[in-house]
């Protein structure tokens, strides 16, 4: 008689019921090849094998293994890291409501989450949490994970804190109740000029729809009539968010994206009357690092001629993974389709050559130039398609931008590259902050007055080359031509964060944003957004 593990029989029954909901069709494989043969291994290794040997760990790595056979996206996700990996797309943590960073391994609070219990109690930026539930919180041991450890927990359950602040003697004591904390997914939102307003997306979360909603009205009381959508480094998320943002733009009834696979029927995704930017001048800004939903947005509005596309070939990932829980409570997502864009676009990038080739594409196309040059991209004939205004577009890998941008290196140097390696910019900044906090809030007290009058000459700059000095980075005139005003526009933006939130660091660093330099020009320019948009 064979005996067969409790778990592999809920796994069978498991699958077994699954396939009966999803209705696959019916699998001509004999099971003695595939899972009975699999069973029988892992009972020969039990009752047999001349050591003991952990099953659970096998188990994962098999599955691992299998899934790497598959493609690319089909992935395994431990117990212990399934919630872990779906708090960004899900939008919030049970915690205590800070951001922060390690300073000199100290816990320093850059800033509170606006409505959560820290900012009720009354804890500021620039606080140092030196006591956690009477534990030393510095020193070596301190680290993220350390930090997440101890102030992250179930909602409603309490954390004693005790802080630093500048100019107290004695430690502050808190007790902070954890509540759930949102995770924003728009990083900013602004007025680029007087009617062009700007919304960076950082990636497609639960909320996404509803923060894009919120920032899209207030955007329009303060004079919107144009809008930059920036996808730029966003790799995705819910693909029905996609649908709903892509919504925003496209008028009722236009075809937004379409799923299908062997097994998944054809699934169509339709526009509604729910558009908040239907009309209007529209610039998407995408690069290599814009993958999935951002280029089911983006490749909706190019296939529309909604908008103008600008910027770099996106990443190139076309297929849609659904996540099924297995019996321990740990996770598979498996690709069960493609999706195309509304010309039958699929933009999936080949993946043939292995995972290794395929992660080391977006690498490639430095080595190849095509991060500076447009031309050196090619597409293939059969991979021609055409958007509503006979503009041709391509699949096959990635979205290609209407209007190509070359990624600047412009400012780059030896002394650059080693101030950044050294993490010296944010050191700086936060010894910056530390003494002159209150100062700057009352000679700045808002981001319009700060961008104005703050950081504009070469002090801020010498300030910080002489303390690179001091971490052994020399002053390099030469680089300093080079690279010195992206250096302060760094510094100045990092300090803005710090003292006001993200959104004015996004305010700051644009003025030497390239892309977005671009993108105003294009919509300014009547004849060349025409132009674009026709293909001509």
């Amino acid at each position: 008689m064979k005996l067969v593990p409790y778990s592999i029989i809920v796994a069978i029954v498991l699958f077994a019921s699954i396939s009966a909901s999803a209705q696959f069709k019916q699998n001509s494989v004999d099971p003695k090849e595939t899972t009975m043969k699999f069973n029988t291994l892992m009972q020969l290794i039990t009752y047999y094998y001349v050591e003991d040997v952990d099953e659970p760990k096998l188990t994962e790595e098999a599955i691992m293994a299998v899934l790497k056979e598959l493609d690319p996206h089909s992935v395994y996700v431990s117990k212990k890291d399934v919630e872990k990996t779906n708090e960004p797309l899900v939008g919030n943590f049970d915690g205590v409501g800070i951001q922060f960073q390690l300073y000199k391994d100290t816990i320093l609070v850059v800033s509170p989450v606006p409505g959560g219990p820290s900012e009720k109690l009354g804890i500021l930026s620039g606080d140092k949490i030196i006591k956690i539930n009477n534990e030393d919180a510095f020193g070596k041991k301190i680290n993220n994970q350390f930090v997440l450890d101890h102030l992250r927990g179930p909602r409603g359950s309490k954390v004693d804190v005790s802080i630093y602040r500048k100019g107290r003697k004695e430690l502050i004591d808190y007790t902070i109740t954890r509540d759930k904390i949102p995770l924003n997914s728009i990083d900013a939102s602004y007025m680029l000029t007087d009617n062009i307003g700007y919304i960076k997306l950082s990636r497609f979360a639960a909320s996404s729809t509803d923060e894009f909603v919120d920032a899209a009205i207030a955007l329009k009381k303060a004079g919107m009539k144009n809008l930059v959508f920036d996808l730029r480094g966003n790799s995705g998320g819910y693909l029905n968010v996609a649908v709903d943002l892509a919504d925003q733009f496209l008028p009722t009834g236009k075809m937004v994206v379409y799923t299908k696979g062997i097994r998944s029927p054809k699934q169509d995704y339709v526009a509604t009357a729910n558009g908040t930017f239907e009309t209007g001048k529209l610039v998407v800004l995408i690069d290599e690092g814009s993958a999935s939903a951002s280029e089911i947005v983006s490749g909706a509005v190019q296939d529309w001629d909604r908008g103008l596309i600008l910027g770099r070939r996106s990443f190139g990932k076309g297929l849609v993974q659904r996540p099924y829980l297995l019996p321990d409570s740990s996770m598979v997502r498996i690709t069960t389709a493609r999706y195309y864009t509304p010309s039958g676009r699929c933009i999936q990038k080949p993946y043939a050559d292995g995972e290794e080739d395929y992660r080391d594409e977006v690498l490639n196309r430095y080595k190849h130039g095509e991060m500076v040059h447009a031309d050196s991209i090619k597409f293939p004939d059969s991979l021609r398609y055409f958007t509503q205004n006979k503009r041709v577009v391509y699949g096959g890998g990635g979205v290609m931008p209407d209007y190509f941008i070359p990624q600047d290196t412009s400012f780059l140097s030896r002394y650059y590259e080693d101030i950044f390696r050294k993490g010296l910019l944010n050191e700086f900044t936060v010894q910056y902050i530390e003494t002159k906090r209150k100062d700057l809030l009352l000679s700045f007290p808002d981001i319009t007055s700060y961008k104005k009058g703050f950081g504009n000459d070469k002090q801020l700059l010498d300030e910080f080359v002489a303390f690179a000095e001091t971490k052994e980075v020399p002053r390099k005139e030469k680089d300093l031509e080079v690279s010195g005003a992206q250096i302060q526009t760094a510094l100045k933006a990092l300090i803005a964060r710090n003292i006001f939130n993200l959104n004015a660091y996004f305010e700051v660093i644009g003025s030497t944003d390239d892309d977005l330099t671009k993108a105003i020009e294009v919509i300014k320019n009547d004849s060349m957004f025409r132009k674009l948009s026709l293909g001509k």
